[in-house]
């Protein structure tokens, strides 16, 4: 009887762990950027100063490169189902202020998913100065090939494989 009271809280403290352990793996939602307050967008009126924008919304997430008459403030809503998997854009907002040549407020505009595309704000790639040839082409023409200035002028040292050029 005892061994059974053992081997039944054994049991039930293993599967307790599992589903403690698996709990951790469940999605999350994931909020990037600034945060949109309905409050203080409609505060926004036209004519205001490029410094009451500032009081009342906070610095921009990004500003238009010519001429910084415009502000974006740019907020991203994520999910994903599984940990570390890839994630799901479920919304995405771009709240734009216009300004006029003297700095005050022309108008304000909310853009969302259906207005654009979804792009990647850090691009996780790093650009190369390689062609876009397999790794292993790349490999076996420069086993083929000796430049040892750079010259490009392709002398092989390989009997022959001159020939295909």
């Amino acid at each position: 009887m005892r061994r059974r009271l053992v081997s039944s809280l054994a049991r039930v403290a293993l599967l307790g762990g599992l589903g403690v352990a698996l709990s951790g793996c469940i999605g999350e939602e994931i909020r990037h950027g600034y945060q949109l307050d309905q409050a203080a967008l409609a505060a926004v009126k036209p004519g205001m100063s490029a410094e009451q924008v500032l009081q009342t919304l906070g610095t921009p997430s990004t500003v238009s490169t010519v001429g910084n008459k415009s502000w974006y403030y740019i907020s991203q809503n994520t999910s994903r189902t599984v940990m570390f998997l890839g994630e799901r854009v479920d919304d995405q907002k771009v709240t734009a202020v216009y300004f006029t040549p003297a700095f005050k407020v022309e108008r304000v505009a909310l853009y969302g998913l259906q207005d654009g595309k979804v792009f990647d704000f850090i691009e996780r790639t790093t650009p190369t100065s390689g062609q876009d040839r397999a790794f292993l082409s790349q490999l076996f023409r420069g086993l083929t090939r000796y430049e040892p200035f750079g010259s490009g002028s392709g002398t092989s040292i390989v009997p022959g494989a001159n020939r295909g050029m």
